[in-house]
């Protein structure tokens, strides 16, 4: 995520690396990198030309204290002018006094739109809500299955009509309709619906959601954009706010965009909030948009309180005292690793998380994480019965053996997996020892920062 952004404002501060004070001529030479290091990222040039000119006047305004370099005094106040760029603050969805909540979803064909609308209900549903997707993309082939699939994936009901063919009623309004009267007799207090998109914006497309806007009267309107298409994606959101007025902005597929583009300039262009960030195919793969922990991944400074949140999402308190009880006394077996690796998924990509610890980026530049292993471990592991799973001592030969030809591995591969196993339980071992011996790790301890924001 901003690989090439990162790599390119990373070589602007080195500018001022070393330089004993700051001055017209080097921050100047500075400014000059990092508006070409904008630009290349799909920047809009207007709001990298103020971009720049907002740090330079604050750099310019500062005075350089003895404990702080200038190259470091730079890092701080682009970071500050990153924040107020993407947005300042998390901003979340409107919500109804009186349920149920209309949500309306827009966006181009190919955005990722309906995948957003599953993830959104998973997320939803995990806050306490009750969610009903609506299927009102009633045009392209197969939306109607894609948003049934997807429900069923999040275990949250989807309303369509169909006509005894099978094939969806072409009333998209109606559908919207019905689908909030629905919701509101049947105990569902957010209605998600899913519009039709086209492959480039037409008026015919930006009357039926004008149509339905007006028919549902949406407490919040989200506008869904392929971050990948930079400024493509800017353009594309201006002229639906024209019409819509949306409320805020997802961006999708962030995980594959190394540039950057969009996520900054489309605040400052449309001038409404970002509010979800989307980063994977996994439906676990939806995160509300902070600005400030985004300047951070942006900068190299990873972000963990993302990821301390994502952990506390799957590991329940009393579960990690157990798990830290099990490590202590090496009771831990192969079915709690298993079982592990079953929360480390929901997670989200792996790549991903790695890219939340500090420093880890720059170490994974150009590095394969190849998540494929995952299957194979669960494949070895999966093939033992409960008593092997729980005491891996017995594990001889035959078994080995038989596990191999049940997981479609090699012997080698199973015990490389025990040698692996055995090595991680020594390991962690030891560190929850050091751990008991200083201060206890408390995840409460690790984000209470974020109330300093």
């Amino acid at each position: 995520m901003f690989e090439n952004l990162q790599e390119k404002l990373d070589a602007a501060f080195q500018t001022l690396r070393g330089q004993g004070s700051i001055n017209e001529l080097n921050i100047a030479e500075t400014m000059r990198e990092i508006r070409r290091a904008l630009l290349d990222a799909d920047v809009n040039y207007q709001v990298a030309r103020e971009f720049t000119e907002k740090v330079k006047e604050e750099t310019l305004g500062q005075k350089v204290i003895s404990a702080v370099r200038p190259g470091q005094m730079l890092t701080k106040i682009v970071y500050d002018e990153l924040v107020f760029l993407l947005g300042s603050e998390q901003i979340d969805i409107h919500k109804s006094n009186k349920p149920p909540t209309v949500i309306l979803v827009a966006g181009l064909q190919g955005s990722g739109k309906t995948t957003f609308c599953g993830k959104l209900a998973l997320y939803l549903k995990s806050q306490g809500h009750a969610p009903l997707l609506a299927a009102a993309d009633v045009y392209r082939p197969a939306a109607v299955q894609q948003l049934s699939v997807l429900a069923e994936q999040v275990g949250v009901p989807v309303h369509s009509l169909l006509q005894e063919d099978g094939m969806p009623v072409k009333d998209a309004v109606r559908v919207a309709k019905e689908a909030v009267e629905f919701g509101r007799k049947n105990g569902r207090d957010v209605i998600i619906v899913d519009t039709a998109g086209r492959l480039a914006v037409d008026e015919a497309m930006m009357q039926e959601v004008e149509n339905i806007k007006n028919a549902v009267n949406p407490h919040e309107i989200l506008f869904v954009v392929d971050s990948m298409t930079g400024q493509d994606a800017v353009n594309t959101a201006k002229t639906f706010n024209e019409r819509l007025d949306f409320d805020g902005v997802v961006l999708t597929k962030l995980d594959g965009d190394t540039r950057g583009g969009a996520a900054l300039s489309i605040r400052s262009v449309v001038h409404k909030p970002i509010k979800f960030a989307s980063t994977g195919e996994k439906m676990e793969a939806l995160t509300p948009f902070f600005p400030d922990r985004m300047a951070q991944r942006i900068l190299g400074m990873g972000d963990v309180v993302s990821f301390v949140e994502k952990a506390q999402a799957q590991f329940e308190e009393k579960e990690a005292a157990k798990l830290q009880k099990k490590l202590a006394t090496a009771d831990f077996n192969l079915q709690d690793f298993y079982e592990q690796l079953q929360r480390i998924k929901k997670m989200g990509s792996l790549t991903d998380l790695l890219g939340m610890i500090p420093g880890m980026g720059k170490q994974l530049k150009d590095v394969e994480v190849d998540e494929g292993q995952f299957k194979q471990i669960e494949a070895i592991i999966l093939s033992m019965t409960i008593t092997e799973r729980t005491k891996p001592q017995v594990l001889n030969a035959s078994r080995r053996k038989r596990i191999a030809k049940g997981s479609g591995t090699t012997i080698n591969d199973v015990n490389q997996l025990l040698k692996q196993f055995e090595q991680m339980k020594k390991m962690m071992k030891t560190m929850t020892k050091l751990t008991g011996k200083g201060r206890q790790v408390n995840m409460k301890n690790l984000t209470a920062g974020r109330k300093l924001r």
